[in-house]
């Protein structure tokens, strides 16, 4: 399934040999071999702070410390490639529709800026943005781009332990955006995942990315959960026609079963836990699975 690599430069040599996934709990790293092989490392619950507006990374030194335990330099002065998985809630992802849409780059790239800029609580001359146009599938000049935006110093500073330890982060990307690729290409579905604090709602349709929301959680009862998945069962419903082939769920633990049972009576569509060839994808590692499963594409 191609889904877009935002934040990220494309990269037309051999994938890097690692890659990492942040979040508040800990670092989820995998070497890229056959079979991969990967671990989690736990963090101090004060290192990392998921925000969208302020930085995130609370002590760089302690984060860089990890990542030279983790992944201890080789000796060589050369950067070693590395993939970088950040937090959804730290990166703003929406989906914006164009009836049409200009070929040149730096015209869409200034359209989009025009169409962000007030829906952001940041400047966007500082911020990083990346987009990744999808066309409708119809053959029309209709184009639904996904994008991805945040303040550039959140992402530099989640970049500087893995450059300080002597990595080259060229590939960025999100946990969910990743994810997306453990979701079937056909047919209309909703990725729920749990990282913490944070709800993150996907809407893939044929493989389009259609809805993206990353939502802070009060209470992480099932009741709240289901109050987001009603606007969004709606959205589906009103938008595409169609109710949900599925959902599928992801950093639940335990709950996940109860939880896709409770959802099923409530929503209707079937509710499954989220899977990948490499081991069930948990609460700090969906992402990483989902960039393991889009390598078999490289």
């Amino acid at each position: 399934m191609a889904l877009p690599r935002l934040l990220a430069r494309w990269l037309k040599d051999p994938p890097p040999p690692c890659a990492f996934e942040l979040s508040e709990a800990g670092i989820a790293a995998a070497q890229t071999g056959r079979p991969p092989r990967l671990s989690f490392t736990a963090l101090e619950p004060d290192v990392i702070s998921v925000s969208p507006l302020r930085d995130n990374v609370l002590r760089p030194e302690t984060l860089l410390a990890q990542v030279r335990a983790l992944a201890p330099s080789d000796g060589s002065r050369r950067k070693r490639r590395a993939a970088l998985i950040l937090p959804d809630y730290a990166v703003r992802v929406t989906v914006l529709d164009f009836d049409s849409f200009p070929s040149n780059p730096s015209e869409q790239l200034s359209l989009i800026r025009f169409r962000m800029k007030r829906s952001v609580p940041f400047d966007l001359d500082s911020a990083a943005l990346s987009y990744y146009p999808q066309p409708d599938g119809h053959g029309g000049k209709r184009v639904e781009a996904v994008v991805a935006v945040a303040p550039l110093e959140i992402i530099t500073r989640y970049e500087w332990p893995f450059r300080q330890a002597g990595f080259q982060p060229g590939w960025v990307t999100t946990s969910a955006l990743a994810a997306l690729e453990l979701l079937p290409g056909a047919g209309l579905h909703v990725l729920v995942k749990r990282t913490g604090r944070i709800l993150t709602l996907a809407v893939l349709s044929a493989g389009v990315l259609k809805l993206f929301r990353a939502i802070e959680l009060a209470e992480h009862t099932s009741q709240e959960i289901a109050g987001h998945l009603y606007p969004t069962a709606a959205y589906i419903e009103d938008q595409l026609g169609s109710a949900p082939d599925s959902l599928w769920l992801c950093g639940f633990g335990a709950d996940t079963l109860p939880l896709c049972q409770w959802l099923e009576s409530e929503l209707g569509p079937r509710a499954q836990p989220l899977t990948a060839p490499h081991g069930a994808p948990g609460e700090f590692d969906a992402g990483l699975h989902g960039y393991l499963e889009s390598l078999k594409e490289s």
